[in-house]
């Protein structure tokens, strides 16, 4: 018999979004959109003369180079993150700069422009830093509907005065239930599954075997299709800073001097998988939330490896690529459960640990899934990839997912895969376990001043210049 709880599902933390950034432009794509829709829902969307919008913390410290305020704008004319195609993204947004107003819920015409947005960077709402209100009025001025929501990481929201579960976790029956990474051995031990198939049993509860199959294909054909996109482009990435792009000269090169995909060559091919999404993220692409956008590269750049490098990929036979794919993504979102509920994959909340961080054990527990290793070393992997991010700031240059995010997500992967690599080389028993981690990580991130937590207010985002 399951027991009815909060739940967050693989489609939860892998959802497919543009970028540059989960929390500042999915989430409040996702937020004004459902205050556009609670206009409607209230029956007043037909008197609303004008939206007011205010902007808090960090999304308003950083809001600029994240299209946080361009989300915004979209997300009232009912956009949804996980539709909108780059190039439609900016056929919209080039009428609304023309016009001056939105289609409320794309059918209610009202002025609304970026320059009227109240910024308040400095005003940290006590619930979460990225906080975002709106407000209704009728030609008298009068007030319609006011709503407050905080994106709080990986493209969730929730509403103010709503359930603190995020608004696409609502309680589920889950036939194997876990809260921790004890739990979650727990389960494994009683049950001899794996980590995978815990996460898939519990999957089974929300959709059919062919559903969580193709969903999960899905995921994996986005994240390839990001990397496709991303090395055909040149030049420099938008935003100011002179970023040059890498990856499409980094693949041709590695096209000559690794043809045959030789091992001696794996460390530049999980580089530049890492450095095409995140570059892609950059360019406002589509890419696959693992779990945020800022940490989008990790995960494919590690799957990846797995995909090419790993004895399971060598055995060949009908079916391993699509097994590996499935494996790998159920047990990284089994860890990454562990992150949502109990401490955050928010960069404005924890610093970059709880995106990068979280990503990276992620994607050492999907590796050592595939690896064969036991759930106590698939733990252990994830344990160590955390461990050893904790403390990473959040300190992007200009506010945009450029410097040292991209970069960051290929160190990381790399972190990731030598933490499955020492894990699957113990027997499973460590001192530390991954719940003392995540909890480490929490308090870290309590502790840490805001000036690091994605406000471009300390660290690299003040002390390099720029240009």
């Amino acid at each position: 018999m399951g027991h009815v709880q909060p739940t967050v599902g693989v489609f939860d933390l892998f959802t497919v979004g543009i970028g540059p950034s989960s929390s500042h432009t999915v989430g409040p794509m996702k937020a004004a959109a459902a205050f556009a829709a609670s206009l409607d829902e209230h029956g007043v969307i037909d008197r609303v003369a004008k939206v007011h919008v205010e902007i808090f913390g960090s999304l308003a410290a950083t809001g600029a180079g994240h299209g946080t305020f361009t989300a915004v704008l979209l997300g009232l004319t009912g956009a949804r993150s996980d539709e909108i195609t780059p190039d439609e993204y900016t056929a919209r947004l080039d009428e609304i700069t023309r016009t001056g107003a939105v289609e409320l819920d794309g059918r209610h015409p009202v002025p609304c422009r970026i320059e009227d947005f109240v910024l308040r960077p400095l005003t940290v709402h006590p619930r979460h830093p990225n906080a975002l209100s709106f407000t209704a009025v009728d030609a008298a001025g009068d007030g319609l509907l006011a709503q407050t929501y905080f994106s709080v990481g990986g493209g969730f929201i929730v509403r103010e005065g709503d359930d603190p579960s995020p608004a696409s976790a609502r309680p589920q029956t889950s036939p194997l239930p876990f809260r921790s990474g004890a739990e979650l051995l727990a389960v494994c031990d009683r049950t001899g599954l794996t980590v995978s198939e815990v996460m898939r049993e519990n999957e089974r509860a929300r959709r059919p075997d062919d559903e969580i199959r193709t969903g999960l294909h899905r995921i994996w054909d986005v994240m390839e299709s990001s990397v496709r996109s991303s090395i055909e482009r040149a030049g420099v990435l938008p935003g100011g800073l002179g970023v040059r792009r890498r990856a499409g000269e980094w693949a041709t090169r590695l096209d000559v001097e690794d043809p045959d995909h030789d091992g001696e060559h794996w460390q530049q091919r999980v580089n530049l998988i890492a450095l095409a999404v995140n570059e892609e993220n950059a360019s406002g692409g589509r890419v696959v939330t693992a779990p945020t956008n800022g940490a989008a590269g990790i995960v494919p750049a590690v799957l990846y490896y797995a995909l090419h490098y790993t004895p399971a990929a060598r055995s060949g036979g009908e079916g391993v690529r699509e097994d590996i794919v499935e494996r790998f993504l159920l047990a990284a979102a089994a860890i990454g459960t562990l992150y949502k509920a109990n401490a955050s994959i928010s960069g404005a909340e924890v610093g970059c640990q709880g995106e990068v961080g979280s990503a990276s054990s992620m994607a050492a527990a999907g590796l050592a899934e595939i690896l064969d290793g036991s759930p106590r070393q698939v733990e252990n992997a994830a344990e160590i990839a955390m461990e050893h991010n904790l403390g990473l700031t959040c300190d992007p240059i200009g506010g945009l997912v450029q410097v040292p995010c991209i970069e960051r997500n290929a160190i990381a992967a790399a972190k990731a895969i030598n933490a499955a690599q020492m894990a699957l080389w113990g027997n499973g028993e460590h001192r530390v376990s991954l719940d003392q981690v995540i909890a480490t990580m929490r308090d870290t991130g309590a502790d840490m001043s805001n000036k690091y937590k994605e406000t471009a207010l300390g660290g690299l985002a003040v002390n390099v210049v720029e240009c």
